[in-house]
């Protein structure tokens, strides 16, 4: 979702140059920056210098080698005594370098979604910590449009391991959703992460080619996974998953009704500051802005009272006045460049310095209020190594540029942002799909201002009555947050201290959030400590 104009420093993506000491912020997805040529890059890695599409050679040439590799991994998962239970045993990740020791199991690898144009996703699953048999599966989407659910979600957010600081082993993650549910994570669409196509057109893409994709994929890894086909299924996501994951539930609500056999068993669908109108995504953020003191009551009336965003457009220029969009540059250039518009409270990482340390085999870690600001630089050290791709089974065609966080290569529709995303959620809803829609409320780039007002908008569209009163919900004593709902089967929750990438600064509440959704519990909005005491 490109800003009026091209915010400073919102795309944690943007690597700065050898020598530079620009900031860049810690994680996320959604990508704001293609009026910036300089931030276009990406966080994760450089973007530039793409002119020539992969057209990746076939998966010939492993010969004898992939065959012995084979009988080891058998060998291991036998002389453990796991049993696969129909799952693909050349998925099975043995262990990942550097990886803390668990007794889950891992599987990557790709799924071919299709074979004519050698179109493949590439994925990661892990089990539920405990009882996988009896945990529903969660398929989790980071947005962009472009960037990696794997580097994302998976390695920064939510998933059961972080980077360590040397960029070249891993910590686990105390607070991993796998807690709760057994976890999907797909790089999509092709051309992201270690997904590739062998016809280069496919990465001329948008919302509608992603979700049959997506749609695709799902019933393919199915197929590799039967046992999951009868459990629940839940789709979660943030950001630009604000698109992607209601127009693939969609796509699988489709599926259901047109189908006389398999049917997908969804049982919920929950985003996190998503992308949902531009009309009102867009001015919240420089309502926050001015809420938080980071511009003046002069520009932040002159954004108000000389803007329009009810014809706003998601292309740059966007469809604004010139004393609007020189409002807007002026905001912008306020605010700066060496704050986080993802989470306005950290500090920013300096790459520059982070890469030679990294380089050096020193600890680059850089902790602001309890979170690592500089753990996207170490995970893609970490996912550059050739040992990491190896044991994840990844870049089986050896695509010529580095993993990164965000895609260089894609040409990604700059209209489907403009889609209404609402009516969209009102059909999930009247299919009896409870949805959540949860914001970090440090998220300057999609605001919970925005967020909470479109859901309000979607209950009374619904006619659904308030069943839950907006109010305090509470975490181990503490408020986690404020939440409120809607006809018993609409949610919408802050998430207090959290980012717009909500697991990664908030990894407890977080936690708990997910926990409550899959559950189908409501968030607690008592606590058993009085204040008094």
């Amino acid at each position: 979702m490109p800003p009026p104009t091209s915010l400073p420093h919102t795309a944690p993506h943007a690597a700065a140059a050898p020598h530079s000491v620009t900031p860049t912020t810690p994680h996320s997805d959604i990508r704001l920056m293609h009026d910036n040529p300089i931030l276009e890059a990406g966080w994760g890695g450089s973007g530039a210098g793409f002119d020539n599409l992969p057209r990746p050679p076939g998966r010939g040439g492993v010969g004898c080698w992939f065959c012995w590799v084979v009988v080891v991994v058998v060998v291991v998962v036998l002389d453990l005594g796991v049993g696969v239970n129909g799952y693909p045993v050349e998925d099975l990740v043995v262990n990942l370098p550097g990886q803390p020791k668990v007794e889950f199991r891992q599987y990557a690898g790709y799924v071919d979604v299709d074979v004519k144009s050698g179109r493949s996703l590439f994925y990661y699953f892990v089990e539920a910590e405990t009882h996988p048999d009896k945990k529903p599966l969660s398929l989790w989407l980071n947005g962009g449009p472009g960037c990696s659910s794997i580097g994302g979600g998976a390695f920064t957010e939510l998933g059961p391991f972080y980077p360590r600081g040397d960029g070249r082993s891993l910590r686990k993650n105390s607070m991993s959703w796998n807690k709760a549910s057994n976890l999907l994570f797909v790089e999509s669409p092709a051309g992201v992460g270690w997904s590739y196509s062998n016809t280069s057109s496919d990465y001329t893409c948008g919302d509608a080619s992603t979700a049959r994709d997506m749609h695709v994929f799902m019933v393919k890894w199915y197929e590799k996974f039967p046992d999951f086909k009868s459990r629940a299924l839940f789709l979660t996501g943030e950001s630009y998953a604000g698109h992607y994951i209601p127009q693939l539930a969609i796509a699988l609500l489709d599926h259901n009704a047109h189908s006389t056999g398999f049917k997908f068993n969804i049982k919920g669908v929950a985003i996190g500051n998503p992308l949902l109108r531009l009309d009102r995504d867009v001015p919240a953020t420089y309502e926050f802005f001015w809420s938080h003191g980071m511009i003046s009551d002069e520009v932040g009336l002159t954004i108000m009272n000389k803007c329009d965003f009810d014809d706003y457009a998601y292309a740059s220029p966007h469809n604004v006045t010139d004393s609007c969009n020189n409002a807007i540059n002026e905001a912008n250039q306020i605010v700066g460049e060496y704050i986080n518009n993802y989470d306005v409270i950290l500090d920013v990482c300096y790459p520059s310095i982070v890469e030679q340390e990294l380089r050096l085999r020193q600890m680059a870690t850089k902790i602001s209020v309890g979170v690592d600001v500089c753990m996207s630089l170490e995970r893609r050290f970490y996912f550059n190594l050739p040992e990491v791709q190896k044991a994840l089974h990844a870049n089986r065609t050896k695509v010529p540029y580095p993993w990164s966080m965000c895609s260089g290569v894609l040409n990604y529709s700059d209209t489907d942002g403009n889609i209404n995303i609402l009516p969209l959620l009102k059909r999930i809803i009247q299919n009896h799909i409870p949805v959540w829609v949860f914001s970090g409320d440090q998220d300057s780039v999609v605001p919970l201002l925005g967020s909470r007002t479109l859901i309000r908008e979607l209950a009374h569209d619904l006619n659904f009555k308030i069943t839950v009163p907006y109010g305090a919900w509470f975490h181990k004593g503490q408020v986690g947050g404020w939440a409120t709902e809607y006809g018993n089967l609409l949610t919408f929750a802050t998430v207090r201290g959290a980012a717009h990438m909500v697991p990664y600064a908030q990894p407890s509440r977080a936690l708990h959030l997910f926990s409550s959704f899959v559950r189908g519990r409501r968030l607690p909005n008592t606590t058993h400590i009085s204040i008094d005491d």
